[in-house]
């Protein structure tokens, strides 16, 4: 197997790493020094040299988002960090604000250094009590400190940080929907370009808002101190750096892994001590349960694992919840479970996602309840097309892409699942009635 630097884990079994002193011991808060020297443009542009893009799912680059932000002091900007985490399959984000909470609140003085902000949110997924409390814990030591408030470690810089703890909703992981709760609104997605702003001209409180995923904040920090040129070194074409994922399933050594952006699946089955039990396995998905599946066949799982090859082959990289599922399971059953999850989690804004994933959850109760006919696979394809996007938010098409993904490699478990109606049809069919 090639060798995977740590960078984001490469102090991650040191005891008591959550406390600031032990941090400061391992490179702590040296980056934030840096940045803090540095102008905000000359942030950008380290982060930029790197290669970074958005370890939430999209894949955005980073320094784009970024310098987006308008060159001024006159109006306060916002750094808002979101650590809903509700994608099913993906729990990176939750260790690294237990494990590595420092490391986080390091990343967020970088970031905020970058887009002139004094203030920053952390928004903390409901269900998760114990990350929050650990990331409370750290935003206090580093203001006992001196590396939060005013004039940060004598530059003049000034930044507050505050948790805000969600409601456990999955629709606030959605950029807009998370804005309107941190606000006190309703958890609902915002209207998007062209007939909005984007949140970088007016976000929270209708100001200039940057919205990053907690990996990459705290991937800020890593590159500061290695220099962005040197990062970007690291993975393939333009998937840079490492990527956390959380491998879960029919594996022997389940868990969150760094791995270099580009790794073949097939490298990463085998760290994670190669499939439970040594059953065959039958599918995986790569990046969390709103991403299509893959046969586990040798074309699929010696695919790198990045974000344009994903993309190639018709799925996503997304939040990086990589699933292995051996032969034991039903690929049906699985996505009645998943739109289940998804119908009970959409808002009910658009008519798309909240009639669509009613429908999806409908049809597929029927199929496994050997109610189903042949006609309702196609119509789970045409619903599945009628919601992908066309959704106010992307939980439409969270919801439309497993299914679509499923029909696509295991269109033959759903029909096997619908009885043929065919003799029955024949023998009670109404007699013909003679002429005369």
């Amino acid at each position: 197997m090639s060798e995977q630097p740590q960078i984001l884990f490469k102090y991650r079994n040191v005891e008591n790493y959550n406390n600031i002193d032990v941090y400061m011991k391992h490179e702590g808060y040296a980056a934030a020094r840096k940045a803090l020297q540095m102008e905000p443009d000359a942030v950008i542009e380290e982060i930029k040299a790197s290669g970074l893009r958005g370890r939430g799912g999209a894949g955005f680059p980073t320094h784009i988002k970024w310098n987006g932000i308008p060159k001024n002091w006159d109006k306060p900007h916002y750094l808002v960090i979101n650590a809903d985490e509700g994608e099913p399959g993906t729990a990176k984000d939750r260790e690294l604000m237990n494990k590595m909470p420092h490391l986080l609140v390091e990343g967020c003085i970088i970031a905020a250094r970058a887009i002139r902000s004094n203030r920053c949110y952390i928004y903390i997924r409901g269900e998760y009590m114990e990350p929050g409390q650990s990331v409370r814990k750290a935003i206090q030591e580093a203001y006992d400190k001196g590396f939060l408030g005013k004039n940060i470690q004598g530059s003049g810089f000034d930044l507050d940080i505050h948790v805000h703890m969600g409601a456990g909703s999955y629709e606030c992981g959605e950029e807009s929907a998370l804005m309107s709760s941190l606000m006190g609104e309703r958890g609902m997605p915002r209207h998007k370009p062209p007939s909005a702003p984007l949140p970088v001209i007016s976000g929270v409180w209708d100001s200039p808002t940057i919205v990053n995923n907690v990996e990459t904040v705290a991937t800020a920090a890593p590159i500061l101190n290695m220099g962005g040129a040197a990062y970007g070194k690291i993975g393939s074409g333009r998937s840079l750096g490492t990527k956390l994922f959380t491998v879960s399933g029919h594996v022997n050594k389940p868990a969150n892994y760094e791995f270099v952006l580009g790794t073949p699946i097939r490298e990463i089955l085998e760290t994670a001590g190669g499939p439970l039990n040594g059953k065959p396995l039958k599918f995986f998905i790569p990046g969390g349960s709103s991403t299509p599946l893959f046969p586990a066949t040798d074309k699929f799982l010696d695919l790198p694992l990045d974000y344009e090859t994903m993309m190639a082959n018709g799925s996503m990289l997304g939040s990086g919840g990589l699933m292995f599922f051996d032969e034991g399971v039903s690929v049906p059953a699985l996505m009645t479970r998943l739109m289940h999850f998804y119908a009970h989690e959409s808002c009910g804004k658009c008519t798309p996602c909240r009639e669509g994933t009613n429908w999806l959850t409908k049809i597929h109760d029927r199929i496994m309840a050997g109610g189903g006919r042949h006609e309702d696979i196609d119509l789970l394809l045409d619903i599945c097309n009628n919601i992908g996007g066309r959704s106010f938010c992307a939980l439409g098409d969270a919801a439309a892409m497993p299914i679509q993904g499923a029909l696509k490699y295991f269109r033959h478990e759903y029909e096997a699942l619908i009885p043929d109606r065919s003799l029955s049809s024949r023998i009670y069919a109404p007699l013909p009635v003679a002429a005369g």
